[in-house]
């Protein structure tokens, strides 16, 4: 079973943490079942940035982002090469190492 290391974040994991995760389970999911509440203001339907992360390790295991989620990726707030939405990011076979930015482009909190 793969695992998600969450590096730490001083509002979501101030820890980090480390989380089983099921193989096509979204990063997202994961987070949200192990206690990390990352917002997801478009509720997972790729609407949105709120749930942007940067995949540091593993990011080429994970499928090829679509054009709607390079579009809104576009508009993301510290945007990488590595950088993906987590709710369009299913975990493939293969560990991944997750940094949860520091900020959203999001003006109200969700608190989901």
């Amino acid at each position: 079973m793969p695992q998600i290391i969450f590096l730490p974040n001083d509002d979501l994991c101030p820890e980090g943490l480390v989380v089983e995760a099921e193989t096509g389970e979204t990063v997202l999911d994961a987070a949200l079942r192990s206690g990390i509440d990352i917002e997801h203001a478009c509720e997972k339907s790729c609407a949105c940035t709120t749930c942007h992360i940067v995949v540091r390790e593993g990011f080429d295991s994970l499928e090829e982002s679509d054009e709607l989620e390079d579009d809104m990726l576009d508009k993301a707030w510290g945007l990488e090469p590595e950088s993906r939405l987590s709710c369009q990011s299913a975990v493939a076979d293969e560990d991944l190492v997750v940094e949860i930015p520091k900020y959203t482009i999001n003006q109200v909190s969700e608190q989901h």
